[in-house]
């Protein structure tokens, strides 16, 4: 890799890192290029990606980002996962560490928050965006369907009492013949 094209991934960190809502730094020691394949391919399902830069370009990227307290963070084997939905990205490594112990979550960041590896595990139990959506749209739906319930309810009752009297005259008029 030469110079330009260092300077260019540095940018293009620099640039990721001040656009995502979340950044999380992990050791992949000992995964196989297979297991970071899966890695990688449950972090895009998910909204997010992985990356595995230099430490010293990374730590370059960092500089003037709300993320430039993880400069610690990178020694050794690193990997980064970003994304802009706050939870996907830690859910997808929180989930993937759990049955693959070589990935082992050192810490992150949450906007200007740092977060360590308990906090990222912390961000993995929340409900994700789109989760949240449905919940909501659940909740102002909820309204409406009652409302549509209630308005309901004196029409069948109407139709029910009519139905009931229909048939009650339709017995006495065969009775009588």
């Amino acid at each position: 890799m030469d110079r330009t094209e260092k300077e260019d991934l540095v940018a293009s960190l620099h640039r990721t890192f001040n656009e995502t809502a979340v950044v999380l730094v992990s050791h992949y020691k000992g995964l196989t290029v297979a297991e970071m394949g899966e890695l990688r391919a449950r972090m895009r399902e998910a909204g997010a990606a992985l990356k595995v830069a230099k430490n010293r370009l990374a730590r370059l990227a960092l500089a003037g980002t709300p993320y430039a307290g993880l400069n610690d963070l990178f020694t050794g084997p690193t990997a980064v996962a970003y994304a802009k939905d706050p939870v996907a990205a830690a859910k997808v490594a929180v989930t993937f560490a759990k049955t693959n112990p070589k990935l082992v979550l050192l810490g992150g960041g949450l906007g200007s928050q740092m977060l360590d590896a308990e906090g990222v595990k912390s961000l993995a139990s929340l409900p994700s965006l789109d989760e949240l959506r449905g919940k909501l749209i659940g909740l102002l739906n909820a309204p409406a369907t009652r409302i549509a319930g209630v308005l309901q309810a004196p029409g069948g009752q109407v139709a029910r009492v009519l139905a009931a009297y229909a048939d009650k005259s339709g017995e006495t008029t065969s009775e009588a013949a």
